[in-house]
């Protein structure tokens, strides 16, 4: 198990093991994912629609970083991150089809790293600025896949995401270690509350959101 101490440097050489055995993905055409998302509305474009079974809301896709999403799809695609209905969508699609629907999703330029940061920062996220920024609006590093905008995400979908990673359900060679510095449902809510009322442009993905 990691300590907070040694995070960082454990970090950076993640990075670059990912960065050497990662190749660059397809170029995604927005308009082709327009069209390949709309099977997706039916979850992702509803305000507060939520996942049943354990009940979190699902999370936000408006302006979420294309290679994030990507890599995301591709994992619930093999079936690193445990969905029956994420997994069966991501299965009829090609990797064309993945990095349409990302390119479309992320609609222009990726959110930009900010450092603006609303209320006290709990001590539970100091192994997630590295990677997510110190407001989770990002950082500029240089992991692959690209890890995810965390601010304005919906505060009970991060603490299920982060309760996946620590119990091993969801698989991530970063996620899976630092995920176990989050010793307690607390430091998890924590961590989930913080970033969740930070802000940011990520926001529901229905069709009339640009």
């Amino acid at each position: 198990m990691l300590s907070r101490s040694n995070a960082l440097a454990w970090l950076a050489g993640t990075a670059l093991s990912l960065s050497l055995s990662l190749g660059a993905h397809a170029e995604g055409d927005r308009e082709s994912g327009e069209k390949k998302f709309y099977t997706c509305y039916g979850c992702h474009g509803l305000d507060s629609y939520k996942n049943a079974y354990p009940d979190y809301s699902v999370p936000k896709l408006r302006h979420q970083t294309a290679a994030y999403l990507i890599a995301a799809l591709q994992e619930y695609r093999s079936g690193e991150r445990p969905h029956p209905t994420m997994h069966a969508q991501a299965s009829s699609l090609s990797d064309q089809d993945i990095a349409d629907i990302a390119a479309y999703l992320q609609d222009g330029e990726p959110i930009k790293p900010s450092t603006a940061v609303a209320g006290k920062v709990p001590a539970q996220v100091a192994t997630c600025v590295a990677c997510h920024g110190g407001n989770g609006t990002g950082a500029e590093q240089p992991i692959l896949p690209t890890p995810p905008v965390l601010a304005g995400q919906h505060e009970d979908y991060l603490e299920q995401a982060l309760t996946a990673y620590r119990n091993g359900r969801r698989k991530n060679a970063v996620m899976d270690s630092m995920a176990q510095m989050l010793k307690t449902d607390d430091d998890i809510k924590a961590a989930a509350t913080f970033f969740a009322e930070q802000r940011s442009t990520l926001h529901t993905a229905s069709a009339e959101s640009k």
